[in-house]
């Protein structure tokens, strides 16, 4: 009885023992609002809560995304990441149950007798079940070690799912430039031809003697300005193409049929509502990254302070031994052991202490990137808003000047076919027209890019099923 009362007292008191600081969450500084609001949908649908799927309304854009999840090599290597991070824990945390093993043995030897007249023969055969050196972990260190291979296993999860997030923007980022400059290459064309005609028009006048040189060299110019601009246009093209064949590990040109939405059609992307700050505390999976990040570290001082205290460790064995096989398994052979070991190292110069202080430090580094995380968070956020806002009202504007460049060039054509301005006039509301027109589609493309970006930031377009 009085046994039984001390192995419950040392069970209480070990239990009690906790080596690991209590975690403390670093404050977010976050505040209550932000101070620009998305355009909120009808139902008031967040981001966190709108499934990409359900995000972007452009059917081709879909698949293109589809085939970077399936596909994408950086994707698949964050996903083997995973398994590793999670076998690691595995073994980590195998070690805190002992170990059962079985082994058997049987063996057969001969040599001279004592009187040198013939040869003895000796027989000795075993089968044991043992258990290997297992640590007793009064101190928490194997419980520690554990949990920070754990949350080390759940912050390579959200790396992936930050990866994910990102691979998203990337194909949806370079698809509008896609799509944008095929509008653009489908301006300069119409711009081209127009001009085309022109230069024609003014070749004849010159030639009949209506009109100098000067004109027909000023209508080349045009043509010029033209066919250079839709050469930039299709090789920016070609180049989100290479960039959309890398992320989705296909084709993109063999599914881009004709039917995509245009760049400045409304409605591309579904409306939400942002939702507050301290939302993307657990709707960003960067920063459930580094908090993931900051428990492991904190359990690492556990681990550290550990090696202050003994270590010990317990093994043990029971089995069977004879010398007469037949008679391996009966009473009289049955053998066992048991053994206990005991370690503290008394003198290490200052090693102990250091590792305590390399612990103490890497939760400060993670402290730190808990912070930082959380001030990226919050300034992407209000860097997308704000361009959100400007992006509408430069849209408006450039909307406004195009029409006004129509309007314009349509004059100044007009005024030199009767003769009341030069020819000069015309060039300069063309140029201006062109280059107005190119500005709203590049306007456009950007807009629709930003409004991924802040979807993205406030955490829009994760898996619930990839989390574990």
């Amino acid at each position: 009885m009085r046994r039984d009362s001390i192995l419950l007292m040392l069970a209480i008191l070990v239990a009690g023992c906790s080596l690991v600081p209590p975690v403390v969450t670093p404050q977010s500084g976050l505040p209550a609002s932000f101070p620009v609001e998305a355009t909120a949908s009808p139902d008031s649908v967040t981001a966190h809560t709108l499934d990409w799927q359900e995000f972007f309304r452009d059917a081709q854009l879909r698949q293109l995304i589809a085939d970077a999840l399936e596909n994408n090599q950086d994707l698949a290597a964050a996903t083997a990441r995973i398994e590793q991070a999670e076998a690691q824990y595995r073994i980590q945390d195998s070690l805190r149950t002992p170990g059962l093993n079985a082994g058997m043995g049987s063996q057969r030897s001969g040599g001279p007798s004592p009187a040198g007249t013939g040869r003895a023969t000796g027989e000795n055969h075993s089968i044991q079940i043992f258990v290997p050196a297992f640590e007793l972990d009064f101190w928490g260190r194997l419980a520690n070690l554990s949990e920070s291979s754990r949350h080390q296993y759940l912050a390579t999860v959200e790396a992936r799912q930050s990866f994910r997030l990102s691979l998203i923007g990337s194909v949806a980022t370079a698809y509008f430039i896609l799509r944008s400059n095929e509008d653009g290459i489908a301006l300069a064309e119409r711009t081209l031809d127009s001009r085309r005609e022109t230069l024609e028009l003014a070749r004849l006048r010159m030639d009949a003697g209506l009109t100098s040189s000067v004109v027909y060299d000023q209508s080349h110019a045009l043509v010029n300005q033209a066919e250079t601009q839709l050469t930039q246009f299709v090789e920016t093209r070609a180049q989100a193409l290479t960039w959309l064949r890398t992320l989705t590990g296909t084709d993109p040109e063999a599914m881009l049929a004709p039917g995509g939405n245009p760049i400045g059609q409304q409605e591309q992307l579904a409306s939400f509502a942002t939702g507050l700050p301290s939302d993307l505390l657990s709707q960003r999976p960067d920063i459930r990254r580094a908090e993931h990040r900051l428990i492991a570290a904190n359990a690492n001082i556990g681990v550290a302070r550990a090696a202050y205290f003994p270590s010990i460790s317990l093994t043990g064995s029971n089995g069977y031994a004879s010398t007469d096989l037949s008679g391996l398994f009966s009473s009289d052979t049955n053998v066992w052991s048991i053994g206990a070991n005991a370690l503290l190292p008394l003198f290490d110069m200052g090693r102990r202490r250091a590792q305590v202080r390399v612990a103490t430090a890497g939760l400060d580094e993670r402290a730190a990137e808990y912070r930082q995380a959380i001030l990226n968070a919050f300034r992407e956020v209000h860097d997308g808003l704000n361009a959100l806002q400007s992006n509408a009202d430069r849209i408006a504007s450039l909307e406004r000047t195009v029409a006004v460049q129509q309007s314009l060039a349509g004059t100044a054509q007009l005024r030199y076919d009767v003769g009341l301005s030069p020819y000069l006039e015309v060039l300069d509301t063309e140029r201006g027209l062109f280059a107005a027109q190119q500005s709203l589609l590049q306007a456009q493309s950007a807009d629709l890019r930003n409004r991924v970006n802040l979807y993205l930031a406030l955490g829009g377009g994760e898996d619930p099923r990839d989390l574990p």
